[in-house]
């Protein structure tokens, strides 16, 4: 049965069944299951923190999130664990956050799915921006179309083309209902005007890991899950779903150049606590994470991974819920026009 974050003491124990931890420079008493003595947020941190990422471990949020604990824990002076509580969508972990004691312990990175959530499931359990305090954006990562390497289509004007004239053989990979994945999947499919088969995973990394073994032909994922793998020959990538080329992938066209201008998203990441958590907790945490995507280390992997820390301004709790605001608005019609709704 899955530790759940409502008793943070069991989730502490986590590190114990494999689940990384880590280590700021100071240990302190971090670990003890004792009370931390402040409802305002003085003598914040005396205990681990969570980070709950709402899907499996070795996807591109698990890998986001794994590059900015460690700078955040040295800024905290806490220990920080990573806990993967996979499962529909991201909403499971989430929905768990949502409901965990708002002390600044137990911290939530969610991508783009917090904002598609509510349009797609009728019984969520929580919502956005009634469950949860903002603490900041982290990064914006571009999407790549990409398929095993052995798929014919050469261009991304081919694989259009081929899709059409086999829409009921050709099968689309996903992470799942409302995943990042699934999201630029709809959205490619609205613009090349086809109606696919998809197959859905427990999250990228084995909808990724089946995509290199042939499993299925092709899909849509973030570049900090797939740029190792198209560096490699791993898989064959068709474009990137920014206005313009990343860096790290010089040789791979936009869509726009290869073609398929309607087909541009990218997925924004933050870090959500329980609605309630004290302010100045909120703000210890904003300047944890701010520190963290100062931190060079970190702005290296990024890059070489497609992706950028957001500007020191969007790692604010009024940037990130203003992001949010807009989101939802958008994804909500997108998702109604569309006519989809996760079981």
């Amino acid at each position: 049965m899955r530790t759940t974050i409502r008793y943070r003491a069991a989730a502490r124990m986590i590190a114990a069944i494999g689940v990384v931890s880590l280590a700021a420079a100071c240990s302190g008493n971090g670990g003890t299951t004792g009370a931390t003595g402040a409802t305002d947020g003085e003598g914040f941190p005396d205990q681990n923190i969570t980070i709950v990422v709402p899907f499996s471990a070795g996807g591109p949020t698990d890998t986001v999130t794994r590059m900015i604990a460690e700078p955040m824990a040295a800024k905290l002076g806490a220990k920080i664990v990573v806990q993967n509580v996979e499962g529909a969508g991201g909403t499971v972990g989430a929905g768990e956050v949502g409901r965990a004691e708002p002390d600044g312990y137990t911290v939530l990175m969610h991508h783009i799915g917090m904002s598609t959530a509510p349009a797609l499931y009728k019984d969520l359990g929580y919502q956005p921006l009634e469950s949860f305090e903002t603490v900041g954006l982290v990064t914006e990562v571009p999407m790549t179309v990409v398929a095993r390497k052995d798929f014919a289509p050469a261009t991304l004007q081919d694989l259009v083309a081929h899709v059409k004239a086999n829409a009921d053989k050709v099968t689309m990979a996903n992470a799942g209902i409302g995943a990042a994945s699934h999201l630029c999947g709809l959205l490619f499919q609205t613009a090349a005007g086809v109606k696919l088969q998809e197959v859905p995973y427990e999250g990228t990394g084995p909808a990724l890991t089946d995509l290199v073994g042939g499993q299925v032909d092709f899909m849509c994922d973030q570049t900090t899950n797939t740029s190792g793998q198209i560096s490699a020959g791993e898989v064959k990538a068709y474009a990137v779903t920014t206005p313009e080329r990343v860096k790290s992938l010089p040789d791979v066209p936009t869509t726009t150049e290869a073609g398929l201008p309607k087909l541009q998203v990218s997925v924004w990441h933050g870090l959500y606590v329980p609605k309630g958590t004290p302010q100045d907790v909120v703000q210890k945490l904003s300047e944890a994470l701010k520190a963290a995507l100062a931190d060079q280390k970190v702005v290296d992997q990024m890059a070489k991974l497609g992706t950028a820390p957001v500007p020191a301004e969007d790692a604010t709790p009024q940037a990130h819920r203003a992001k949010l605001e807009e989101q939802l608005g958008t994804w909500a019609k997108v998702i109604a026009d569309a006519g989809i709704k996760a079981s």
